[in-house]
């Protein structure tokens, strides 16, 4: 579904991604992690198409991003849906006019059609009949949940999350885990998880992949990755001071 090829991007004088490759599969929940401001945000936004790459290719199938124009570009980015860290709600919204937001955008659908379309994806994540709520009177847990009723509401093939779990208590983390989960299930979804949350991504990922100073150092199953012998991964995963490797 997805491959990044040789992708570099520097900010100023600090290089973010350095030769970056990685390959990410057709309906699977992919796991990008590592450490804080180590660029995995950056590589997620690479991905839809908001930062362009300073070299190297990104393929969406088919096409590569950087050859396409702005409006093909904007085509390609109705295929995803994104659900953002701090779920990104617009406040001055309720809850309805929210996942309402990007049917509004990018289809011409009559008042009664997105009514609908919006009872049901707040359905589909556990919170019907709230349309008339503000953002300001949910919780944190019901506020993620909206954001990925959002982030669904255009039916999309690729499903982005930037930690997801941020923020919330341990019993809020696993019932949005169980929601990735039944989520990709239900509409096969190519999903791709930035987090670093260890007990999560081990519940939510069929592949995962370790960012390290710009480049991909592991890449696999979560079998993998607990029986992988590269210092630096099981220094992340276990939580300890990563050692210096000679």
């Amino acid at each position: 579904m997805i491959r990044l090829i040789n992708l570099n991007k520097s900010f100023k004088s600090q290089q973010v991604l350095k030769d970056l490759n990685l390959t990410i599969p057709s309906g699977k929940t992919t796991v990008i992690v590592g450490r804080s401001g180590g660029g995995k945000s950056v590589l997620l936004k690479h991905i839809i198409g908001l930062i362009r790459p300073d070299s190297g290719e990104i393929w969406i199938e088919d096409e590569e991003l950087n050859r396409l124009r702005e409006r093909d570009l904007y085509r390609i980015r109705k295929r995803f849906g994104m659900l953002f860290q701090e779920g990104a709600l617009f406040d001055s919204m309720t809850v309805g006019e929210n996942v309402a937001f990007p049917l509004r955008e990018h289809h011409r659908m009559t008042h009664s059609d997105v009514t609908k379309v919006v009872a049901e994806k707040l359905a589909l994540v556990g919170l019907s009949g709230i349309e008339e709520k503000m953002p300001s009177e949910l919780s944190g847990g019901m506020r993620k949940r909206v954001a990925l009723a959002r982030a669904i509401a255009l039916d999309p093939d690729i499903l982005l999350f930037d930690e997801p779990t941020t923020g919330l208590d341990p019993i809020m983390t696993a019932s949005i885990d169980h929601l990735i989960i039944e989520t990709q299930q239900r509409f096969q979804m190519t999903c791709v998880v930035i987090s670093h949350d260890i007990q999560s991504v081990f519940r939510i990922a069929h592949n995962m992949a370790m960012l390290y100073e710009g480049k991909i150092i592991e890449e696999g199953t979560p079998e993998v990755f607990r029986q992988s012998t590269n210092r630096l991964v099981q220094d992340f995963l276990l939580g300890r001071t990563p050692e210096t490797v000679t």
